[in-house]
């Protein structure tokens, strides 16, 4: 498959790298901080035949930093010189300095009005602070305004980690699914409709889950589950490192098909992983009915209405 936009690469610049190194931080998830340059990154997406990608930093994001909301601006103005450089590559979301609602509001508008960022990445929990909680509507309001595409990116848990679980194999997917939850059950998604959540990984838990999540916020709220499972399906998701036989049929069951955008995750995910799950899903597909409608509108046409502006941009077509 070629043409194919991937909503879920990551970037790590030379400033953030060099933040993490004197914040003693030399790996995410459990796994070593991988190298990055646009270069390995171009000749990656030629190999998988990615048109272009939307790149996001991962965590942890700025919440180490003793300045979290200049090395989030830092970042930003990184990603759009490299947008810059690489118009017809790249995208970018901007990283927010959370939890700090209203330092994260005025970095959000400052990177979608001025540097003019093609969304923000938030993560699922910063420092304990889970997104959706209390208190947040402040910068909820400014990404409804603006239509913002928010990427959801889990974090470590906010807890011990358990000897021989790395946190990216397992516990990343209970931070996401937990994001997505206080987003339905605290009612941001209802009252803020105009902000497009995508969810990494096929929604953690999400999918597979969905009827139990339902079940619960209504004992807990008295909202009809039919209402919170429409919620819940309203969500975007990923396809990075959950493109198998046993996770997408999951997906594509409770997903709605034209809120699936391919993801590769790299360079967390080594070139071997990303070809194995790019090719994963397209083996999929194709001994699924309506398999080519569904794989173009998974590796391209989904992400092309979110990201008009990037789609313009790009050369390549399917």
């Amino acid at each position: 498959m070629t043409g194919r936009i991937d909503v879920h690469q990551h970037l790590i610049p030379a400033p953030y790298r060099e933040a993490l190194r004197e914040a003693g931080i030399t790996a995410a998830g459990g796994r070593p901080m991988p190298d990055w340059n646009p270069e390995e990154a171009l000749g990656l997406m030629d190999e998988v035949g990615i048109a272009a990608a939307v790149v996001s930093v991962s965590t942890p994001g700025t919440t180490f930093a003793d300045d979290p909301a200049g090395l989030a601006r830092r970042v930003n103005e990184f990603g759009a010189e490299l947008v810059e450089r690489h118009p017809d590559r790249f995208g970018h979301f901007a990283t927010l300095p959370m939890p700090d609602v209203a330092a994260a509001r005025a970095e959000a508008v400052h990177a979608l009005d001025v540097l003019h960022a093609d969304g923000v990445v938030l993560l699922a929990n910063s420092r304990g602070v889970y997104l959706g909680a209390e208190g947040q509507d402040p910068l909820f309001a400014a990404l409804d305004e603006r239509r913002a595409v928010v990427f959801v990116h889990p974090a470590e848990l906010p807890g011990p980690e358990v000897p021989g679980i790395l946190p990216f194999a397992a516990d990343f997917l209970l931070d996401t699914s937990r994001a997505a939850y206080l987003l339905v059950r605290n009612g941001v998604v209802r009252r803020f409709p105009n902000i497009r959540f995508v969810l990494s990984h096929a929604g953690g838990f999400v999918p597979y889950a969905a009827h139990r999540m339902a079940l619960g916020m209504s004992s807990d709220t008295g909202a009809d589950p039919r209402d919170i499972l429409t919620d819940l399906r309203g969500f975007y998701f990923d396809t990075a490192l959950s493109a198998t036989a046993a996770a997408l049929p999951s997906l594509l069951a409770f997903a709605r098909p034209e809120r699936i955008v391919f993801g590769s995750d790299w360079p967390f995910a080594p070139p071997a992983a990303v070809h194995y799950f790019a090719a994963g899903l397209d083996e999929h597909l194709a001994h699924t009915p309506f398999g080519n409608a569904i794989g173009a509108a998974i590796n391209r046409r989904n992400a092309a209405a979110l990201f008009p502006r990037l789609i313009d941009r790009v050369s390549a077509d399917l």
